[in-house]
């Protein structure tokens, strides 16, 4: 009796679907490593339990767990905390303060610039 509703979830019938089209031998290969990967996941986490809990019998600190008074968490940027710098003055902040990157002092040089040949400001008589 069909009620309508899938016994498997998509991803598995996806998953019987691929492994269908594919030879015997390739069938039981990919199924045994995924059954592989799973045993070798949990003997992961057993291990890691295991040493947790022998860590805190010892009574010592856990590798790569953060100390009390050290923060942790999305709120806490531990090393990637900006070094403090001098702190420049009010003026000199922001997107248009170019601090060491600014260019040197105006040079009276280059294609724009006349010199002694720049043609002199008269009032009166405005040029021709």
């Amino acid at each position: 009796m069909y009620t309508g509703v899938p016994l498997a979830s998509a991803k598995s019938q996806i998953f019987e679907a691929v492994l269908g089209f594919l030879p015997d031998w390739v069938q039981i290969t990919v199924l045994a490593l995924v059954v592989l990967a799973v045993v070798a996941s949990w003997v992961v986490k057993v291990r890691r339990r295991i040493a947790r809990r022998r860590t805190s019998r010892a009574g010592q600190a856990l590798p790569g767990a953060a100390q009390y008074g050290q923060g942790a968490g999305a709120g806490h940027p531990g090393p990637y905390v900006p070094s403090p710098s001098p702190s420049p003055s009010s003026g000199e902040r922001g997107a248009d303060f170019l601090g060491p990157y600014a260019p040197a002092q105006r040079q009276e040089s280059g294609a724009d610039f006349l010199g002694s040949y720049a043609p002199s400001q008269q009032r009166g008589n405005p040029p021709a």
